[in-house]
């Protein structure tokens, strides 16, 4: 099953937050360009994001963790 969803949830959801902090160790990020709505790979000399950065990811993370948990573990277990 694909369920197509849009750059800004996934935004929204911590997700795109939570996949650049482990880009970061490798000196990679994903760009989100709103205009354009496109995404692109990119190289960077930062690694990792502030504290209130990761403290914001961590919350949206975990918050659609909770929104979903049941439908994701029903999917893992099909």
């Amino acid at each position: 099953m694909i369920d197509y969803k849009t750059w800004e949830e996934f935004r929204n959801n911590g997700l795109m937050w939570f996949v650049n902090t482990t880009l970061h160790v490798f000196g990679w990020t994903l760009i989100y360009d709103p205009k354009s709505k496109s995404v692109y790979p990119a190289r960077c000399k930062f690694r990792g994001f502030s504290e209130d950065v990761n403290t914001d990811g961590y919350k949206k993370v975990s918050s659609y963790l909770k929104r979903n948990i049941d439908e994701l573990e029903k999917e893992a277990n099909e």
